[in-house]
């Protein structure tokens, strides 16, 4: 499991107000070892185990340790936990005799070295220990292991259903689900869903549209010119080939290789359609992000010139691109071309060698 924060910041959306999952090019991340410490200190601090049962009590004292990592990912509403932690806490245990006279009194610890999202259907190993390992002594531990192991795993599942909601996020994903929706541009997004439903496969009506669509307000146009030192067929091959997406971008990916077949990129952020495929020299496809309001497509050209062998020139032209996505976040097409730049474009310089 990748360590919190050792990602490229790129994928890392900064701290909003709103704490919205800016675009759906990044990924919301947030540190919740803090919270996880919190969460294990307050249900398994002095916590009775046995109250004078066979003449033994038994409860936890303090949470000693909580370490290692644990993090939540949030992406197009998809909530990802992440942790692998270890737990230590102290416990103490007192045996009295019929009369009531205490026999002894001893201290133990209680230790879970590994609490991994890996393992989250499974009860993770868990340890006891006691200073006076007499007869007394081994009697406390016995029945701390029998009846404080299955509290303790309790509280564990407890926090393992919790980060499965978003941990500390929870109340802030909860509370934009139920949010009411941008309505400022209702009527331009519905008459494009009707437009977009009456579309077809094919460059020309896809051409028609963008036509029709240029300068109404609410979406704009992004070009780019982008140069590589390789041959047009080979650029053209590793933007259609999911297992080479996968690589570079260090995501899932799902491409046809036909026209009309759909594609899924970035972990499903990313979903379209082909709509002119021409073996080095053309990629049309439709775009569109899991943050856009329902109905918005946009469309991608990817035109390919080998002006001289060896160096190919792609030509980007996106367009359609709302200004706004769902939540009203302004910074669409800032986020478009620079995911494309930075996380396509010279990803693929860096990973291929086709850097100029």
């Amino acid at each position: 499991m990748a360590k919190y924060g050792e990602g490229d910041k790129r994928w890392i959306v900064e701290e909003r107000p709103d704490g919205a999952n800016v675009h759906n090019w990044h990924w919301a991340e947030t540190d919740c070892l803090p919270w996880s410490k919190v969460f294990f200190t307050k249900s398994l601090s002095d916590l009775t185990i046995l109250d004078c049962q066979g003449n033994l009590s038994i409860k936890t004292k303090k949470v000693e340790k909580v370490g290692g990592e644990a993090y939540v990912n949030v992406r197009k509403g998809k909530i990802i936990p992440g942790y692998e932690i270890s737990l230590s806490l102290s416990w103490e245990g007192e045996a009295k005799d019929e009369e009531g006279k205490t026999l002894l009194k001893a201290e133990g610890n209680l230790e879970i070295p590994y609490i991994s999202d890996e393992n989250a259907d499974e009860d993770p190993e868990v340890k006891v220990t006691i200073k006076d390992e007499g007869p007394i002594g081994k009697a406390l531990k016995e029945a701390m292991l029998a009846k404080g192991k299955p509290l303790v795993l309790e509280k564990v599942s407890d926090f393992v259903k919790a980060m499965a909601k978003g941990g500390p996020v929870k109340d802030e994903l909860e509370a934009k689900k139920s949010a009411p929706k941008n309505t400022t541009t209702t009527s331009t997004s519905n008459s494009n869903s009707a437009a977009m439903s009456k579309e077809k496969v094919g460059v020309e009506k896809e051409a028609k549209k963008e036509v029709k669509k240029e300068g109404k307000k609410g979406f704009k146009t992004i070009t780019m010119s982008e140069k590589f030192n390789c041959r047009a067929k080979d650029l053209y091959e590793i933007l259609m080939d999911e297992n080479r997406w996968k690589g570079f971008t260090q995501s899932n990916a799902r491409i046809s290789k036909d026209v009309g077949g759909q594609f899924s990129i970035f972990d499903g952020s990313v979903t379209g359609i082909n709509l002119d495929l021409q073996e080095g020299k053309l990629i049309a496809q439709r775009w569109r992000f899991g943050s856009w309001s329902d109905g918005i497509d946009s469309t991608v050209r990817l035109v390919f010139n080998e002006p001289e062998p060896g160096v190919t020139v792609i030509k980007l032209t996106h367009s359609d691109v709302p200004e706004e996505d769902r939540y009203g976040n302004e910074t669409v097409v800032e986020n478009t071309e620079r995911g494309w730049r930075d996380l396509i474009f010279n990803k693929i310089r860096a990973g291929f060698g086709f850097g100029i």
